[in-house]
């Protein structure tokens, strides 16, 4: 009988406490619990969700200090609900339901036991703790986790050699691919680019960590969850209509409708959170041999939105009131078989009537002017010993851009005016700096994703600030400020969500409750306080964050 109570996972539909909550609490509250294990009794900074039979949403929170969780009734309607959690190590004792009555809330008490097998749950953060190696061999890692997981990895058998012949491979696809839908170069890259020199070190280094001799030599690691303020959030997750999907930029414009970018394939998605409906809007093939897929998605001081082609080359304009695209391909004698345009910079266009996009297959910047239709092009690391790349581009006022050196340790500088080119090193060494924001001071803020920290270039003084991310491994790949002072990213290793109050330098880390990696961050500063949006690149979802503080 008790291990049928604990299947069901409603093993208390009474309130936490045992007495009658109060009106206000039963107003604002559908669902409440505790969670708990017999391992650590009370359990703080699991995520707990809850999905109604037949929808598209799941709603999450975290549990306090007291393994206490509650969901909103604003999040939550009458009906049936799953549950799940997600906390290394544990898994939810029985198949969780239960029936939810707005009019009167809910108690839940949740029993967790231990799993057999982490591995499945474990993410890439936890994958290099437990991996051997040097730091400079583990931050090789962070190359593995844009098309899967490190598991893939851990799991496989290869020896050096087949290693070897899998990072050719792997050369050979596109970076925009699915590991469930991979596409393939025209023209291979140079494995060289990828991997750098010491691509045989590599491999055997590969050859260690995975089960080509047997079982691992090493421990499995897990984070410690997260604590306090970190737990005060609700997470909502909004499934995409099928999958694969790759939902790489996700923005919000002023009448609350998401938009978003689609990695591997040829369309600009549109999603109305309060409807709850779908559309996608054809782009139009420039290069019918080439990968296809976008990747960056902005917004000019007009409301148009433009994406940058990547391998279709060029980018593209989209005007929201006519629902049509305008297409600006390179034109012959710019393009070639290696170009690659995932930034585009229109933000500041208006000034002077020039639109900015990054080439990696260059690597440098064009800039296209809108009046004549034509294209300059600046290549900033010729002569210079690499790696080199151009990844992030951000117009300050004037629509002078600055671009981040992912591929070495530079936040660059053209002037719109001059074209000047000027290269400004980061205090921190083959940092890798990759995408981030321009505030309204001229200030960008951006990811050091190599050196785990976000850093700040004030463009009139030119000086730079950095900041440490608390969790070793996180990887951070965007920044940006809101309106209230503090400074958002994430992590494509930890699955976490980083917030961090700029007065005080202190951080929240709000878990997520699926395997998602992060790529471009979003905040949406119409809500109070500040909402945070992400794309589920591997997973086909929209994540909303929403602190409660």
């Amino acid at each position: 009988m008790k291990r049928q109570l604990f299947a069901t996972a409603v093993l208390a539909l009474a309130f936490v406490g045992g007495g009658p909550a109060p009106a206000a609490a039963q107003a604002s509250t559908a669902l409440t619990g505790r969670v708990s294990s017999a391992e650590e009794g009370a359990m703080e900074g699991v995520v707990v969700s809850a999905k109604k039979a037949g929808s598209t949403v799941t709603v999450s929170v975290v549990s306090d200090d007291r393994g206490r969780f509650a969901f909103p009734s604003s999040k939550l309607g009458s009906g049936s609900y799953s549950l799940k959690i997600r906390a290394t190590g544990y898994e939810l004792d029985g198949p969780g339901s239960v029936e939810i009555t707005l009019a009167l809330p809910v108690a839940v008490d949740l029993k967790l036991r231990k799993v057999r097998d982490i591995t499945p749950q474990m993410t890439n953060a936890e994958w290099i703790a437990s991996f051997p190696g040097t730091p400079e061999q583990k931050k090789f890692l962070y190359g593995c986790v844009g098309c899967h997981t490190l598991e893939r990895v851990a799991k496989s058998k290869h020896d050096a050699a087949g290693f070897t012949q899998v990072m050719k491979r792997m050369a050979g696809y596109a970076n925009n691919s699915h590991v469930e839908r991979p596409q393939v170069r025209v023209v291979a890259r140079d494995p060289m680019r990828d991997f750098g020199p010491d691509s045989d070190k590599q491999a055997a280094y590969l050859a260690t960590l995975n089960q080509s001799a047997g079982a691992w030599p090493y421990e499995l690691k897990t984070l410690p969850r997260v604590k306090g303020k970190s737990t005060r959030v609700v997470i909502t997750e909004y499934d995409l209509p099928r999958r694969p999907l790759m939902p790489h930029d996700v923005i919000v414009d002023g009448d609350g409708i998401v938009w978003y970018s689609q990695f591997d394939q040829q369309f600009l998605g549109r999603f109305d959170p309060k409807t709850l409906t779908h559309a996608e809007f054809a782009i139009p093939v420039q290069r019918p041999d080439f990968p296809k897929g976008t990747l960056d998605l902005e917004v000019d001081p007009e409301g148009n939105l433009w994406l940058s082609h990547m391998f279709q080359s060029g980018i593209v304009k989209f005007d929201k009131k006519t629902e049509k695209f305008q297409a600006f391909p390179l034109p012959k004698g710019v393009v070639n078989e290696n170009s690659q345009q995932s930034m585009v910079g229109p933000q500041r266009w208006t000034v002077d009537r020039k639109v900015w996009l990054n080439d990696a297959g260059i690597p440098g910047l064009h800039r296209l002017d809108m009046t004549t239709g034509k294209f300059e092009t600046w290549k900033p690391y010729q002569n210079m010993k690499g790696p080199h790349s151009v990844y992030g581009i951000y117009a300050d006022s004037k629509n002078n851009i600055f671009f981040m050196d992912f591929g070495g340790e530079n936040v660059g500088k053209i002037e719109a005016a001059t074209g000047k080119l000027t290269l400004f090193p980061t205090p921190t060494p083959r940092s890798r700096p990759r995408r981030g924001r321009m505030d309204d001071q001229d200030r960008v803020w951006f990811a050091q994703w190599r050196a785990e920290k976000i850093g700040m270039f004030d463009t009139k003084t030119e000086k730079f600030r950095e900041w440490n991310v608390p969790t070793p491994y996180t990887a951070p790949y965007d920044v940006v400020l809101d309106k209230a002072g503090k400074v958002w990213t994430a992590g494509m290793n930890t699955d976490r969500v980083l917030r961090m109050d700029l007065e005080t330098g202190e951080f929240s880390e709000y878990p997520l409750p699926s395997q998602t990696n992060i790529r471009r961050v979003f905040v949406d500063n119409s809500a109070t306080p500040p909402a945070f949006w992400v794309g589920n690149n591997h997973h086909a979802a929209i994540v909303k964050v929403e602190p409660l503080e």
